[in-house]
């Protein structure tokens, strides 16, 4: 399946004046699907070369195309997916062009009227010096096409050799970019095919290169060939390939073996249909499931979380589940989740390159931790400590590395209430400097009750109790070492 003619548009401020450069997006992407478009041959990454070829496969005479129907209803759903209109009677052209990898000299398409056209695509980014920004995108989806997928090309140039593959659909994405550059308000630029790029961050490079290259050549007074090139990940740049000036004549022609594709909705739908036979667009929209965009909103409006915590959450593959299964168990207020998966949980994978499902600390003992937290058990110092440990993956729950380690909070209120108190009366000078109003003079007497604790006392608690009896000394009267009655100017 394509999706075929996705436009972007950037402004760009290299010079005295402004460049527009525009991106079209020509989206090859495999349809998940246990046979092929066209054949009943199986999908298998990475099979023996040849090993997944049927007869229609190799183009051998008199072999028909059998469309499937599970890959009819993926393109469906993408359509709806993407706000496109959703075409009742689409068709099946053959697009002429000689290569070894398509021994039938011809690929089945859509050109003319295709399964979907005219959608878009709204998507979020994070911007501002902090990335705190959310903007919001809108992306042009000019048409989804069914389309068969040649075979795939082995150069081996050792033996000055080049193989082939039949198998097809070995890679699961590959991209084509057109862009061009120009001045706002004039005409387009030529523009480049930048083809084959088979991941989201080549894409990123050779688009920001490609631009900033041809804005280069026409700012120093040359001029940019329609052409073809590829981008060279080792070197960070595209390089041609081929021009494109005597533009290929793709002779397209309908396909003889396969007829109108016909879909329906409730209202078209025969009173006599197979549900078998038939498509329906509207049971495929009922099967939708929840997009991207609607789980964000209800991450923001359910929790309270920031719309740049719910993208990461989206775009971290397996984090949005962990998250919920933690959620699930604990008694901590969804902030504190956040915080936790999102800072702590995610900082520690990346730090080792783990992926979610690699992670050595299931939900249910993040959500044990926090319930610790959550109720006073343990401190958030003591919480990191534990979190530590139950990375090491030893098999411990946090209710035993707290024992273990004697992590538990002070409870005893009256204890810490003395202890408090002795360390003011110690601290006559760091007493009087709590009076003037300085904020480090409290911080270290939480530092010494702390220490004094073995870091096993609430913070909070301290700060709270040291407040407390500041006050009550400045009610009562001076208790640093002045004497009674005695006046002060």
């Amino acid at each position: 399946m394509a999706i075929a003619n996705c436009f972007l548009t950037f402004i760009f401020l290299f010079s005295e004046r402004e460049w527009t450069a525009v991106v079209g997006l020509e989206i090859h992407a495999q349809i998940s699907s246990n046979s092929k478009l066209f054949s009943a041959s199986k999908v298998h990454f990475a099979a023996p070369p040849n090993s997944l070829v049927s007869f229609f496969d190799a183009s051998l005479p008199g072999t028909l195309p059998v469309l499937n129907r599970r890959c009819v209803e993926a393109a469906v759903m993408t359509g709806l997916a993407l706000n496109c209109h959703i075409n009742k009677k689409s068709l099946f052209d053959r697009k002429h062009y000689f290569y070894a990898d398509l021994p039938a000299g011809y690929q089945i398409t859509q050109q003319r009227l295709p399964i979907a056209v005219n959608g878009s695509l709204v998507y979020s980014v994070c911007a501002g010096k902090k990335q705190n920004q959310v903007i919001s995108k809108t992306v042009r989806i000019k048409q989804i096409q069914l389309e068969q997928d040649s075979g795939k090309t082995l150069h081996d140039d050792l033996r000055s050799q080049t193989l082939i593959d039949l198998n097809r659909a070995e890679g699961q994405l590959r991209v084509d970019a057109n862009i061009s550059v120009h001045h706002p308000g004039e005409p387009l630029g030529v523009r480049t095919e930048v083809k084959n790029l088979n991941s989201a961050r080549f894409l990123a490079k050779a688009i920001d290169y490609e631009i900033q290259r041809q804005i280069n050549e026409l700012e120093n007074g040359g001029e940019i060939l329609n052409e073809t090139r590829s981008f060279d990940y080792k070197l960070g740049c595209t390089v041609p390939m081929r021009d494109k000036e005597g533009k290929q004549d793709y002779r397209f022609i309908p396909e003889p073996n396969l007829p109108p594709l016909v879909l329906y909705d409730s209202a078209s739908l025969p009173a006599n249909a197979d549900p078998q036979q038939v498509i329906n667009i509207d049971q495929i929209r009922e099967q939708l499931p929840e997009l991207p965009s609607v789980t964000r909103e209800k991450l923001v409006q359910q929790y309270g979380m920031l719309p740049e915590h719910s993208l990461t959450l989206l775009n971290e593959v397996g984090l949005l589940e962990f998250f919920q299964n933690v959620i699930k168990e604990t008694r901590a207020e969804p902030k504190k989740v956040t915080s936790w998966v999102l800072n702590t949980f995610l900082g520690f994978l990346k730090q080792q390159n783990l992926a979610v499902s690699e992670s050595p600390v299931t939900p249910s003992a993040l959500a044990e931790l926090l319930n610790l937290l959550d109720r006073k058990a343990i401190s958030s110092a003591a919480a990191k400590q534990v979190f530590e440990e139950l990375w090491r993956n030893e098999g411990k729950t946090p209710a035993q590395i707290v024992s273990e380690k004697q992590l538990e909070l002070m409870q005893d209120q009256e204890a810490l209430e003395q202890l408090c108190h002795a360390m003011m009366e110690e601290h006559p000078q760091v007493v009087m400097d709590m009076k003037k109003g300085n904020p480090r003079a409290i911080n270290k007497l939480i530092g010494l009750v702390r220490k004094a604790t073995v870091n096993r006392a609430d913070p909070t608690v301290i700060k709270e109790i040291l407040e407390k009896q500041l006050s009550s000394r400045n009610v009562s009267g001076p208790s640093d070492g002045h004497r009674s009655g005695a006046c002060e100017t």
